[in-house]
């Protein structure tokens, strides 16, 4: 897919890439730089439940006294 920059620097994104981002009127989108140098373009604007089983569950649970330590370990108390 190819898209042509105006002279203020708008680009328009292709109707394949919006659907598949699932982007819509309003919704942002983050540039982000990969290692190797690719840009990668991310929807932004996602609802909560659209991040559930992007991380692993733990092997066991963590005890509430367990996440506070680790917390306080962190400095961000």
């Amino acid at each position: 897919m190819l898209a042509t920059m105006t002279s203020k620097g708008q680009i328009t994104i292709p109707k394949p890439a919006r659907d598949a981002l699932q982007l819509h009127p309003g919704d942002r989108v983050e540039f982000v730089f990969g290692d190797d140098g690719r840009l990668f373009l991310l929807s932004a604007t996602r609802p909560v439940a659209s991040l559930k089983g992007m991380l692993p569950k733990p092997a066991q649970p963590v005890s509430l006294e367990e996440m506070d330590a680790a917390i306080t370990a962190s400095g961000r108390s």
